[in-house]
């Protein structure tokens, strides 16, 4: 067999990758460097007008389409996939989620549903029916959790880390059944990432007095080996690697893009 060169093996040239929750952050961070990976791009987010920015700004070199949907309910990940019609990606990446910081004791029936459903259920469904679609063509998976599955630092967390821990069980389970059939599913764990929302909790911590916020991010910079927090492009390189055949014989991984947490 021809060993492939770098450039072949990072190419996603002839590819379609679909990712969800990619109006900003980490996921407009992974559909950028799809596009500079020659991928064409399904963009699914709930905002129809910030996904139209993004195809602008991040897809230039790219054929993409955006399509809005909640995925926090099955009938409308069920009508996305339909409306696709003869199309089928190549690649999944799901990374729609929601970071919200609620006490356990408070938290009610309603609000506990809608974060499963965002974060860990929209996850099933897409994967069901992206497995469905490619059948014995097999394809790629990237779910993206979180450090917080593995180690809960913050406080009012319950509820995400719970969420995000369903979405590493979901990866390697569907790695081991899925496997034989072409697929290949891996996870990535972002740790203190400098996104949209982490930076408004930040000035929400410094100009609100939140000083149980403020000690945690104190707390959590102290234990990083690496000395300081990650950009979203961090997390979109290793969606590539995972993406890439420079990755072919990895399945049912955890990869940590955390600035060394995890090990400290």
């Amino acid at each position: 067999m021809r060993h492939k060169s770098i450039n072949e093996l990072v190419s996603l040239e002839g590819k379609t990758a679909l990712v969800t929750g990619c109006s900003q952050g980490i996921g407009e961070a992974i559909v950028s460097r799809l596009a500079q990976a020659g991928a064409s791009l399904i963009l699914v987010d709930i905002n129809r007008k910030k996904l139209e920015r993004v195809r602008k700004e991040r897809c230039a070199s790219a054929h993409a389409l955006c399509m809005a949907a909640d995925l926090s309910k099955k009938e409308a990940i069920d009508k996305l996939w339909r409306d696709f019609k003869g199309n089928k990606p190549d690649i999944l990446i799901n990374n729609a989620g929601v970071y919200p910081f609620l006490d356990y004791l408070e938290m009610t029936a309603d609000a506990y549903k809608k974060i499963l459903d965002v974060n860990l259920n929209a996850s099933f469904w897409m994967c069901k029916n992206f497995i469905k679609r490619r059948g014995k063509e097999g394809g790629i998976i990237i779910n993206i959790s979180s450090i917080e599955a593995i180690l809960p630092f913050k406080e009012n967390m319950v509820s995400y880390s719970i969420s995000k821990a369903g979405i590493i069980a979901l990866s390697r389970s569907l790695a081991r059944d899925y496997a034989r059939d072409g697929f290949r599913i891996n996870t990535i764990l972002p740790g203190a990432i400098k996104t949209p929302t982490t930076k408004s909790l930040m000035l929400e911590a410094i100009f609100k007095f939140k000083i149980g916020l403020a000690k945690t991010g104190y707390l959590f910079n102290n234990r990083l080996p690496i000395g300081h927090w990650g950009e979203p492009d961090d997390v979109a390189r290793a969606v590539i690697f995972l993406a890439s055949d420079l990755s072919c014989y990895i399945q049912g991984a955890l990869l940590p893009v955390d600035g060394g947490f995890l090990s400290a």
